[in-house]
């Protein structure tokens, strides 16, 4: 059965679900407001999301566990601080240091925001953050299970994305990457002695045009601002439970699959809350097949497309969920094509490390757009065109997954 047949009027339905999810969402922004991992606001706002899932699951559970939350992206600041001390000491005569001092820059950059790896966690201030699963159990044995998944947390503001858009952004970004591979490779010409004296000088003086470049890092996000997050990540989330929303109110269990809505934490200090779930229930996840379907952002509909990489392009989706959810997205009435997180990650990457098939569902335009990780992501600013497209693809990719599980082709 597919989805546009589960229901009359599956049309009236789907806005319907649409609906509830934008109202959701306007409720906690209004209420409870930003939500940075790990604090109050960011708790309230599971138990807000465990309370709608127990009108609609067989079990939910708010499940914590502890981070580390600034430290994923403190690495703008300490980078920001080694390339001007860098360049300091190298002209005070000591590029080694320099070198040694830039290198653990671009380490800290790689580790932590590239590749997401706890590389210096734990030398921050420990937080309790939370997960909230809601399952829909089969009504006899369960042979599979899907995961439909988006976080509740917010992030600090993005400084330059505010100010100028994602032109400043990348021009920023650029400036202080330059700086940084500028200041490492003029300091290992420097010890080495690859030209002449008078080459060397000029390659040493020029380092101070490195220091602009490490301010402006320094300030890239603002650690006294966290937005609103209406569109990332509400929508994803809010979809997730409008899913099981949909199955309840229309009376509809599948036989052999089970269905969970996944609102994770700490998405934005480094996926900390989907990489916890999935680890804290392995075992469980892998002894049925089990899918993962990440919803992130609905707001920018010609920018709706699968991730089939991710995590900086280095993480490869599971073909068959993708393929699973572009049948799902023909069956809507959308072509959606395969694109690439080619900066950051999601969710999705998290849980497909781990060793369970993934794939994430987004609607943002890459561009960044000049919402994203700032004050202009509120309530007032989505797009219910878009968040009913993906909740209509969200729930095809459902009634296919029951009816033909996990397959190389649709």
């Amino acid at each position: 059965m597919k989805a546009a047949e589960s229901v009359q009027n599956y049309a009236s339905s789907l806005r319907m679900y649409t609906n509830y999810t934008v109202r959701a969402i306007k409720k906690i922004c209004k209420e409870i407001g930003p939500r940075l991992a790990g604090t109050d606001a960011e708790y309230e706002a599971h138990k807000y999301i465990a309370e709608e899932m127990k009108t609609c699951c067989d079990e939910v559970a708010i499940e914590e566990f502890k981070l580390a939350p600034e430290a994923f992206m403190s690495w703008v600041r300490i980078d920001g601080v080694l390339v001007i001390i860098g360049v300091i000491f190298s002209l005070l005569g000591l590029p080694a240091v320099a070198i040694a001092l830039t290198a653990l820059a671009l380490v800290l950059l790689f580790c932590e925001f590239l590749m997401y790896w706890e590389f210096y966690d734990f030398l921050f201030p420990k937080k309790i953050s939370h997960n909230t699963a809601g399952i829909r159990r089969a009504s006899g044995e369960a042979k599979q299970r899907i995961i439909f998944s988006g976080h509740v947390d917010s992030s600090h503001e993005w400084t330059y994305t505010r100010l100028g858009g994602k032109i400043l952004l990348f021009a920023v970004g650029g400036y202080g990457v330059v700086s940084m591979f500028y200041l490492l490779i003029s300091s290992i010409l420097i010890v080495a002695k690859a030209a002449s004296p008078e080459v060397l000088e000029i390659l040493k003086w020029a380092q101070i045009a490195c220091i602009p470049g490490g301010v402006l890092v320094m300030f890239f996000v603002n650690f006294k601002l966290t937005v609103e997050g209406a569109n990332d990540n509400l929508t994803g989330t809010m979809s997730s439970v409008a899913i099981m929303k949909y199955l309840e109110d229309n009376n509809i269990r599948f036989e052999n699959t089970e269905v969970v809505a996944l609102a994770a934490g700490s998405e934005e200090s480094g996926l900390r809350g989907s990489k916890a779930y999935t680890k804290r229930h392995l075992d469980e996840l892998k002894a049925i097949p089990t899918v993962f379907v990440g919803l992130e952002t609905f707001r920018d509909y010609e920018s709706m497309a699968i991730y089939a990489r991710d995590m900086t392009g280095t993480v490869k989706m599971d073909p068959r969920v993708c393929a699973l959810v572009k049948k799902g997205g023909e069956l809507a009435g959308v072509d959606l094509p395969y694109s690439s997180v080619y900066v950051g990650a999601s969710d999705g990457a998290a849980v497909q490390k781990l060793g369970i098939p993934a794939v994430t569902l987004a609607s943002m335009d890459p561009g960044p757009p000049r919402y994203y990780h700032t004050i202009g992501d509120t309530a007032d600013n989505m797009n219910m065109k878009t968040i009913e497209k993906c909740l209509d693809v969200a729930l095809q990719t459902l009634f296919i997954y029951d009816e033909q599980g996990l397959k190389d082709s649709y």
